[in-house]
C-alpha cells in the first residue's frame, strides 16, 4: 500500500508527464506569483526568521529575502534564452547534418534545505528547478519551524500541490522521500547527511548536487588595508552568529599586524553590535540546544587560549564573539567546522606555508585573502576550494553570475543564476540529418573511400 509520501511524488510525477512545464510561458507565470508571494510576506519571512534565530529584519533581507527576489529577477529575464535550444558546430564527415544542444527539465527533483539559512537556501534552488521546467518536492528544515510553516503556507498558495509539494515532515519522512525515484536530488547540509543522500541517489543512479561545507580559510597578508579586513572579517563571520556555511572558519595573519588586526575586528563587532551583545538587537542566537552545546563545547575546551570574548548563556542559547589564539592542529576547533561565532587565529611569516596547511586537509567550500592580488591570485592558483574573494568574505554567493558550490568534501555542482539552470537541465545532444542525403562514405565496404573518410574524421 503507498504512504502518503509516495502518492504525493507520484501526483507529481503525472503532472510533470502532462507537459504543462515544458512551456516557458507556464513556468515565468508561476514565477511572478512566487515573486509576488515573496514580495508581499517579507514582514512575515523576517518574523520568522526572527523567531527562529533572531535575526534582525535587515539581516534576513539582505541574506535570504533580497538573494531570492534577485534570483527570481534574474530567472525571468534570461529565461527565454536559457531554455532555446543552441545550435554548435558540426564536423565535416557528418555533412550535410546539423547538431543542436537541446535544454530539457529533468523531470521530477527533490530540493532538500537547511536550518541555517532557511528560507533562502530552500527557494533559491527551487526557483533554478522551475525555471528549468522541473516538478519540485521541497524539503524544507523542520528545525527552523517557524520558517519551514511560513514556506509552507507561501509555496501553498503560488502552486498547485501537484507542481510543488511541501514536505514538512519529521526524519522518517525525509527518509521516505530518499526511497523515491527522482530525476535529480539537491541537498544542502551537512557531509554526514550529505553521505547518506548520496548513497540512497545511488540506488536509482540519481544525480546529485550536494552543497556542504567546511573550514573555509581566512589569510590576511601584511599587504592587507587592516581596516577593510577587519570590517569585512568581522562581518562575514559574524553573520548570522557564525552560522554560515561559508563563513571564514580559521583566520590566518601575518606575524607583523596580528594584533592591530584583532583589535580592529573586535572594534568593529562592537560598532556592529553594540558594547552588550547580549541585548543587541541584530545579534542572532544558535539555533538549537544541540548546536549550543557543542559551541559551548569548544570555549570550554580551549578557555586558556581565548583571547577575547567567550561568554554564552545557554537559557538564550547566545553566545558572544569569540577570538581563540593559537588552538593546536588537533583541537576540534580546528578538525571540525564550526558553525558558530568563534574564531581560531593562527600566525604566519611564509604565504607558502598556509597553502601547504591548507592543502593538507578536506577542500574548502570558500577561500577568502587579504592583500596585494597578485599575492591572492597566487595563493588560489596553488590550493582548491568551491569559491574565493580576494579582499572581501562571502559576497561570492550574491552574484548570481557566479557559479556556487563545493570541492571535494565541501560538495559537488553548481547553481545560481544559468548555473542552476543547466543543473537542473538535461543537456540533450542532437544531431539533425536530412531525410534524403547519405553519403556512402561511412558505410562498408570501405575500399577506396576509407582513405578519404580518415583525412575527413
Amino acid at each position: 500500500m503507498a504512504t502518503q509520501t509516495q502518492e504525493r511524488f507520484d501526483a507529481l510525477k503525472r503532472f510533470y508527464a502532462e507537459g504543462h512545464t515544458r512551456d516557458t510561458a507556464f513556468r515565468k507565470r508561476y514565477l511572478h506569483r512566487l515573486y509576488d508571494a515573496v514580495r508581499a510576506r517579507e514582514e512575515e519571512i523576517a518574523a520568522a526568521l526572527h523567531a527562529d534565530l533572531h535575526k534582525s529584519p535587515e539581516e534576513a533581507y539582505l541574506t535570504e529575502t533580497g538573494i531570492v527576489l534577485a534570483e527570481i529577477r534574474d530567472q525571468l529575464r534570461h529565461m527565454n534564452r536559457r531554455a532555446r535550444s543552441r545550435r554548435v558546430r558540426t564536423p565535416l564527415f557528418l555533412f550535410p547534418s546539423s547538431s543542436r544542444i537541446v535544454r530539457e527539465p529533468k523531470g521530477v527533483v527533490l530540493v532538500m534545505a537547511p536550518w541555517n539559512y532557511p528560507f533562502q537556501l530552500a527557494l533559491d534552488p527551487l526557483v533554478g528547478a522551475l525555471a528549468a521546467g522541473n516538478c519540485v518536492a521541497l524539503k524544507p528544515s523542520t528545525t527552523s519551524a517557524h520558517t519551514c510553516r511560513l514556506i509552507r503556507e507561501l509555496v501553498g498558495e503560488a502552486f498547485p500541490p501537484e507542481y510543488v509539494a511541501v514536505f514538512d515532515g519529521s526524519h522518517d519522512e525525509a527518509a521516505e522521500l530518499l526511497e523515491c525515484r527522482f530525476d535529480h536530488i539537491f541537498f544542502t547540509g551537512g557531509a554526514s547527511f550529505g553521505r547518506t543522500v548520496m548513497q540512497k541517489a545511488a540506488a536509482h543512479l540519481t544525480p546529485v548536487t550536494l552543497e556542504l561545507g567546511g573550514k573555509s580559510p581566512c589569510i590576511v597578508d601584511r599587504t592587507a588595508d587592516l581596516d577593510v579586513a577587519a570590517r569585512k572579517i568581522a562581518w562575514g563571520k559574524l553573520l548570522n552568529a557564525g552560522q554560515t556555511c561559508i563563513a571564514p572558519d580559521y583566520l590566518f595573519v601575518h606575524r607583523d599586524v596580528k594584533e592591530a588586526l584583532l583589535d580592529k575586528i573586535k572594534a568593529y563587532a562592537v560598532r556592529f553590535y553594540g558594547e552588550d551583545f547580549r541585548r543587541s538587537a541584530a545579534w542572532p542566537r544558535i539555533v538549537s540546544e544541540r548546536a549550543f552545546a557543542r559551541l559551548q563545547g569548544y570555549i570550554d575546551d580551549e578557555a586558556e587560549r581565548i583571547v577575547w570574548g567567550g561568554t554564552y548563556d545557554a537559557a538564550e542559547r547566545f553566545i558572544a564573539p569569540t577570538l581563540v589564539d593559537a588552538p593546536p592542529p588537533d583541537s576540534p576547533l580546528m578538525q571540525e567546522e564550526i558553525f558558530g561565532p568563534i574564531l581560531p587565529v593562527l600566525t604566519f611569516d611564509d604565504p607558502d606555508a598556509v597553502a601547504d596547511f591548507v592543502n593538507a586537509g578536506e577542500k574548502p567550500l570558500a577561500f577568502y585573502y587579504f592583500g596585494r592580488k597578485s599575492d591572492g591570485m597566487r595563493l588560489i592558483a596553488r590550493t582548491s576550494s568551491g569559491g574565493a574573494c580576494i579582499n572581501d568574505t562571502v559576497v561570492h554567493i550574491a552574484n548570481p553570475s557566479l557559479p556556487f558550490g563545493g570541492t571535494g568534501a565541501s560538495g559537488m555542482g553548481r547553481y545560481h543564476g544559468r548555473y542552476s539552470f543547466d543543473t537542473f537541465s538535461n543537456l540533450r545532444g542532437t544531431v539533425v540529418s536530412r531525410r534524403r542525403a547519405d553519403p556512402t562514405l561511412r558505410y562498408p565496404p570501405y575500399d577506396r573511400s576509407f582513405g578519404i573518410l580518415k583525412k575527413v574524421l
